[in-house]
């Protein structure tokens, strides 16, 4: 295990005991930068579930004429929730590396903040899927949704996560 998996390992055991995912995106500089954290779903029927939330910032705008989210700063709240999902509710030793991502822009993000699920769909030994999917106001209506495959095969054995 490298010395920033180490790192990283002891602040998600952290983020887990204290049961605040916030702190694991809190320590991620480029999740900082584009406004990302993370949370769990209050109260109803996805109580519990871990959210990515990305906050609306001027920085985020792609299309100053709508105006509408830059499909880039989607993309990177869509791959951020997948990586940060597994992180959360595995048992991994090492960091995910993105192997690919399909994203589906369904319509334009408006200049509000958007929020995301990560669900794992298959899990391997070594690959692991993911489908994300991406809203601003109405969770029934996605802005974006992802398939996300990651390598999270470490030479300490098969990843373990309880899904």
């Amino acid at each position: 295990m490298s010395t920033s998996d180490s790192w990283l390992r002891q602040v998600l055991a952290e983020a887990r005991a204290a049961n605040d995912p916030s702190r694991l995106a809190a320590v991620v500089p480029y999740a900082q930068t584009m406004g990302i954290s993370l949370l769990l779903a209050p109260e109803g029927p996805h109580a519990g579930e871990l959210l990515g939330v990305m906050r609306f910032g001027e920085h985020l705008i792609g299309n100053p004429v709508l105006p509408a989210l830059h499909g880039g700063a989607l993309c990177a709240l869509l791959e951020s929730t997948a990586i940060f999902q597994l992180l959360w509710e595995s048992e991994l030793s090492a960091t995910p590396r993105t192997i690919g991502l399909t994203v589906e822009y369904l319509r334009s993000g408006r200049p509000v903040d958007t929020f995301a699920r990560g669900m794992p769909t298959r899990q391997g030994r070594r690959v692991t899927n993911v489908r994300v999917e991406a809203w601003q106001d109405d969770r029934s209506r996605p802005i974006a949704v992802a398939s996300a495959h990651f390598l999270v095969h470490s030479d300490e054995g098969p990843a373990k996560l309880e899904i």
